[in-house]
């Protein structure tokens, strides 16, 4: 059995997924590297094949019909066969450095007599024309140098939350988990990190900066004004994290960590959709938020009362221009945490 499987979700990715895929293949016979051509119409399929050519033991390539990122995924995890799983972006990579000490660390923690069901790293955002790179660190947040559970984690901050870049998954308790990411919708990348987490006992923290995550393409999924295209996405993914959360909430309260870390999650993730339909300007959109936080509080009325009178909620739903021009000073705060472009 391999150590790590390596979903690499590929949609007209000719341009930039060597670097990635090269980066990955430095993990040699332990990883597995599954390139899931996502319906691709330039050479991404090609290159996919190539790989598979030139390191049959370690790439697959993996065909099928455009089904956007979640259904990538879903392949990725439906063809792993490693023990950990992991998700790289076509345009990202990794370092080799932080890579080694990463496979090092799966293989010590794989031998013991507790199951790893999360390991965490940093990440690094790789943004053009910035030459001081952020990292997203959690060193304040988690124990290191030991597997850890929800207990013994710290109070996470604003704005310091674990991101698909961050983790990797023990396989089986993905498949176990049931997760299945939404087809053809964009952002499910919070979902992913959302949904295994109640199955998640066992966490390790290894504090290097692993994942180096590009932002600078004018046409990626975190561009402002992209997002405000898909605004009807970004709510899709929203609804269902809110579903998710009142239909687990009984089994979750019983570990108060992860409640209030998932409650603050779902915090956060409702504050983008808002500032984002604050930040368009049209009615239609002014419309939808209201909707959103009307879905809410049908579905639990006291989570919508926590994330209502929470600081952000509160930010969100002050009335009329004055009110709306605040909230877009607390949209300025999230993009400096989150990186909008």
């Amino acid at each position: 059995m391999k150590l790590l499987s390596v979903a690499i979700p590929c949609y007209n990715s000719e341009k930039y997924m060597r670097k990635c895929v090269n980066s990955l293949l430095e993990g040699g016979e332990d990883v597995e590297i599954i390139i899931v051509n996502d319906g691709s119409q330039d050479g991404t399929a090609e290159i996919a094949e190539e790989y598979a050519s030139r390191y049959p033991s370690i790439v697959k390539a993996v065909h099928q019909e455009n089904g956007g990122h979640g259904a990538a995924v879903n392949t990725g995890i439906r063809n792993a066969s490693g023990l950990y799983f992991k998700v790289v972006d076509s345009d990202d990579w990794v370092k080799r450095e932080a890579y080694m000490q990463v496979l090092d660390t799966l293989r010590e923690l794989a031998g013991g007599d507790r199951a790893l069901d999360m390991l965490i790293s940093n990440f690094v955002y790789e943004k053009d024309g910035e030459k001081r790179r952020k990292v997203m660190q959690y060193h304040h947040i988690l124990p290191q140098g030991k597997m850890f559970t929800w207990e013994d984690c710290h109070h996470f901050l604003k704005g310091h939350y674990i991101l698909m870049h961050s983790v990797i998954f023990r396989t089986r308790l993905l498949k176990e988990s049931g997760i299945s990411l939404p087809e053809h919708t964009f952002y499910v990348d919070n979902i992913y990190v959302f949904e295994p987490l109640p199955y998640v006992k066992n966490m390790y923290y290894l504090d290097v900066n692993f994942y180096r995550y590009y932002i600078g393409r004018a046409d990626q999924s975190v561009n402002e004004q992209t997002m405000i295209s898909r605004i009807d996405q970004q709510i899709k993914v929203n609804k269902l994290m809110i579903d998710y959360l009142v239909d687990k909430k009984q089994e979750i309260m019983k570990n108060k960590r992860l409640w209030q870390y998932m409650c603050n999650y779902l915090e956060i993730i409702t504050t983008i959709s808002s500032v984002l339909m604050i930040r368009s300007g049209t009615e239609e959109n002014l419309a939808k938020k209201k909707e959103l936080w009307q879905y809410l509080k049908s579905k639990d009325g006291r989570l919508f009362l926590r994330l209502r009178h929470g600081i952000m909620g509160n930010a969100m739903n002050l009335p009329g221009w004055g009110g709306r021009k605040i909230s877009v000073g607390g949209y300025k705060i999230c993009q400096k945490i989150f990186k909008f472009n």
